[in-house]
Order: structure tokens, then sequence, then C-alpha cells
């Protein structure tokens, strides 16, 4: 029987009574209703947040026959039906001012008041959905569960613009203080969405709400573990790998390496995109499904209002509060690109409590940078061609720097001239900068790992490019010559670090003219070809 995948579908209810495949977490979900009345959970994008939400609204109404053969039958006993409001807040995205922000809200709550009714005096979104959970748990005799989803969602569309997000912060302030006042008739409330405002009322006057974002008890409750594709979908990886011609171990390995790395907490399993890998699976190929939407406006915004070095974000090192940082409080970009999904966890010393972030995979390196490359080099991102990418990335992988060299020069010499590109430049402290973001980005759209400013003992090499066989250290010099370049490499031991690392060490020096906008020259030194250090 072929396997059904539940790509676009959210509704729990309708993947189990039409048969998708569903990786079972209603264990997590069952233990995380037990912690708390009021939970908190920030997840990015497309990673079954959505999912977790209807799962709930069956799990509380009682719906126990959708929950045969799962996890939570050997957990929950009682199995009582309680009145749910569900409201997926991401519905009211998208107004242009107040008064059409006040009327999504009111037309997402009212299916329901077609089953507890409404009040004359509740002119408010506030007001009726506060007599909503009061008639709810008045009518049925039950307290009330409250599902949110998304609920920064109208939010994040005015988070840049500075008279709209006060007076959208104010309009969700009083739909949500409801939840306070209401305490008493509710169950249990649970909220998603991306990012913390914590001057919304839920933050400010909830007291005992619980936030599980970075608890390691729930980092797996949203995406998917490796244990869980090996133990439940060795066959969708099997037929993946035959439309590949690869063993089925080869393709969980490609699998990792385009939707696997995130973590959750500082205790996380690898967990995968599950929207993307289960996108993969249904239309036979892997391709980056993240970003089929694009890089969020909000976020780009973000990056540009701060001044973000993208090319830092592969290691940073920060201390929980930095990256979990409320929104209103943002003082760069990083809470924001973590809580987007941009970086995740990559690793926690427990002595100094400090995390390492960094890019999850290649399907967000790739995408993210695609989005970002206009913006910070004004080159389309349709620019870098096929073509050139098959033929520069071939080069490399065959040790063959100076064709790989020749294939670079000549697609910087086709590229337009950017509107703006004077601007640009004042953009960055350099022009040396400016051009170390660009090759970022190139790189990082073939999925090279790529860093620059690397530091050793005797200053800073531009650019240090890590490819499986070969590590190339390089230093571009803007209006200078290749020659000046290398003799830096050479006598500041830029790659003197690399001696003991088993790949080959090729230096490249590179003239650059501004005025030209290319490479004019540029020298190469294969340390497994020479003596010189």
């Amino acid at each position: 029987m072929e396997r059904r995948y539940p790509v676009g579908i959210q509704t729990f209810s309708r993947l189990r009574k039409e048969g998708y495949v569903y990786i079972d977490k209603t264990d997590l979900m069952w233990r995380m209703t037990k912690i708390s009345p009021f939970v908190f959970l920030s997840r990015p994008r497309r990673f079954g947040k959505s999912l977790l939400t209807t799962t709930l609204c069956s799990f509380f109404r009682g719906e126990r026959e959708l929950f045969e053969g799962l996890k939570v039958m050997d957990l929950e006993k009682e199995w009582r039906s309680y009145p749910v409001l569900h409201i997926d807040v991401s519905m009211a995205k998208g107004q242009e001012n107040v008064e059409q922000l006040r009327g999504a809200l009111t037309r997402e709550l009212t299916p329901l008041t077609s089953i507890y009714g409404k009040d004359p005096d509740e002119t408010t979104p506030g007001a009726l959905f506060a007599g909503l959970i009061r008639r709810a748990y008045e009518q049925t005799g039950e307290q009330v569960v409250v599902v949110i989803d998304e609920y920064d969602a109208p939010l994040l569309d005015v988070l840049h613009e500075e008279k709209q997000l006060p007076a959208f912060r104010r309009v969700m302030q009083e739909f949500y203080q409801c939840l306070k006042a209401r305490e008493a008739m509710i169950r249990f409330c649970f909220i998603t969405g991306i990012t913390k405002f914590s001057q919304l009322s839920i933050f400010s006057t909830l007291n005992n709400i619980t936030n599980i974002t970075l608890d390691p008890d729930f980092s797996s409750i949203c995406g998917i573990t490796g244990k869980e594709i090996d133990d439940q979908m060795q066959q969708d990886v099997a037929q993946l790998a035959e439309e590949y011609k690869v063993k089925p171990q080869e393709m969980r390995k490609m699998l990792r390496d385009t939707y696997d790395g995130y973590h959750f907490s500082r205790k996380s399993p690898d967990i995968y995109n599950p929207f993307s890998l289960m996108k993969a699976f249904n239309q036979h190929e892997l391709r980056n499904y993240w970003f089929e939407s694009g890089t969020p406006s909000y976020l780009i915004h973000q990056m540009k209002l701060f001044h973000t070095d993208i090319t830092k974000l592969d290691n940073l090192l920060v201390s929980s509060d930095a990256f979990d940082q409320p929104t209103e409080n943002m003082i760069d970009a990083l809470p924001l690109l973590y809580q987007s999904g941009y970086l995740t966890i990559t690793d926690y010393d427990t002595d100094s409590q400090i995390y390492t972030l960094g890019i999850p995979n290649k399907e967000v390196r790739v995408g993210f940078t695609k989005g970002l490359l206009p913006i910070i080099s004004g080159i389309g991102s349709s620019d870098v061609q096929v073509g050139f990418a098959a033929r520069f990335w071939r080069a490399l992988r065959t040790d063959d720097t100076n064709l790989a060299l020749q294939e670079l020069q000549s697609y910087l010499e086709g590229l337009p001239y950017v509107e703006g590109f004077k601007k640009k430049l004042e953009e960055v402290a350099t022009a040396e900068g400016f051009y170390e973001w660009t090759f970022y980005l190139i790189f990082s759209m073939l999925n090279v790992y790529v860093q620059t400013q690397v530091k050793c003992a005797h200053g800073r090499a531009d650019m240090v490019v890590m490819m499986p066989n070969a590590i190339y250290v390089m230093e571009l010099k803007i209006n200078g010559t290749a020659q000046d370049a290398l003799k830096q490499i050479n006598d500041r031991g830029y790659a003197r670090r690399y001696a003991t690392d088993g790949r080959r060490i090729v230096k490249i020096g590179i003239g650059f003219s501004v005025e030209q906008r290319n490479m004019t020259n540029y020298l190469i030194e294969d340390l497994s070809t020479s003596n010189n250090e």
C-alpha cells in the first residue's frame, strides 16, 4: 500500500481518519498537559505546531478512537470531554490597521458563537473572547480548554513599523487579557508562536505560564528525530534511495545533511524539519522546500536594521538570555534568527552555561543565502546560475583550483552593474568586507562551508573555505596584487593552524579591482606540491 504523507495537512483528526503517516508524539503531548495549566511553546514556522494544537483539541474533546494504537493510550485513563476553544491567530495576518485587525480576530471567533452564543455588549475581540470562555464554562459545567496557534502572527507583520506595532500590540493585549481574568474557568491553555512579545498580557500577567521552548523534556515535541526515522520511516528512506540510485544508508546521510541539525535545548536530539522531510518523500526529490515562500520580510528587515554580519552566523557563542530574548528587548537580530529557525543550538558548555549557535543544515544555508544575496550584495539569486554552480563545484571537488577561480572570475565578469552598488560598499566598513560578504554568500549557496576573518596568532585570514578533501586559505587585496595577498598569508602563517588536519592545504592570493568589480589576478600555492609555509 502506498504511503500517504501529510503535506499541508495540519488537522490531527483528518490525518488519522484518512491514513496519513503520523509520527507519534502523543506521550509528550500528554506529559505537557500535566506540568502547568498554562503552557507556551515557540518553534519555527512549518515545524508541526499547528498539528500539535489540533492533536490537543482532539485529546481534550475526548475523541479516544483517533488515538487507538498511539502512546497516549497507555497513559490516559479518564478521557473526559471538555469544551475546547481553538483559535488560529494566523488568520488575522496581513491587516493594514487596527480596525481590520479587530475585525479579523472577531471573524476567527465567530464560529464559536454559534455554539456558545454572544452578548450584545461584546463589541471588542477581547470582550467576545472572555464571554465565550465564560459561557462555555457555564453551559457545559466543565472547565474550558483554550488552544491558541500562532499568537504573534499579526505583530510579526508590523514588527518594523514604529507607529503600527504599538497600536496592534494594544489590540492583542486586550484580546489576551481575558486569559488572566478567566483563569479559574480554564482547565488548560496552550499557546504557540515564533517569538516572545513579553509586553503582551500573556507574559506580563499570567504568572503561572510555563515556557517549555528550551525544556529538554520537550525538545522533540515538534519535528522528527533521527531515531524516529530509523524506527518508523525505513521504508520511505529506501524508496527515495531507489529514486536516487544510492544505498539506503547513503540516502540517510543525504537527508541528514539537508534537513537535520535542529536542536531546541541543551540536551536535544537531532531534529529534522518535518515539513521538508515529508515533502521530500512525497515529491521523491530533495529540494529546499522550507524556503519556497522565501525568507520572511520581517527577518530581513531586522537584519538590515541591526547590520547583522551574516558571515559570523555559523559559530556564535551566547548565553541563553542572548538568543531567547523577548522581541521588544532585541538589540540585534540574533533572537529572531534563532526563534525563526535560521540558527539552532549546535553545542552547550555545562561549566560556562554558554550555547553555540549555527546554521542547521544545507536547506537553511542555501535558502537563507538565496534570500539574502540580492539584499547584501545586489546579486540576484537567479544570477548564480546552475551552469556556473555545477562547473565551479566540479572544479573544487576534482582539486582543480585554477579552473574553479577561472569560473568564478568569468561569473563575476558577467554580472550586471548593480544599482546602488556604491551605497552598498558604504554600508560595510571596507570594500574587502563587502567582497567577503559576497564571496561568503556565493559559497554558501553552493553549500560550501566558509568562514571569514579567521583568527590566528598573527592576524586574520580573510576567508577559509572547507571542502571534504581540501582547505582553501584566501586573502583579498582590494586594488592590490595577488602577490601581496599571498605574501600576507605566508608572512602571518594563516595556513599553519591547518597543518595537521590531513586535508590538502591551498593558499590563494587574490587581487580585486573595485572599478572592474572583479578579480584582476590570483596566485595559488598548493602545500601538497610545495614545501613553502
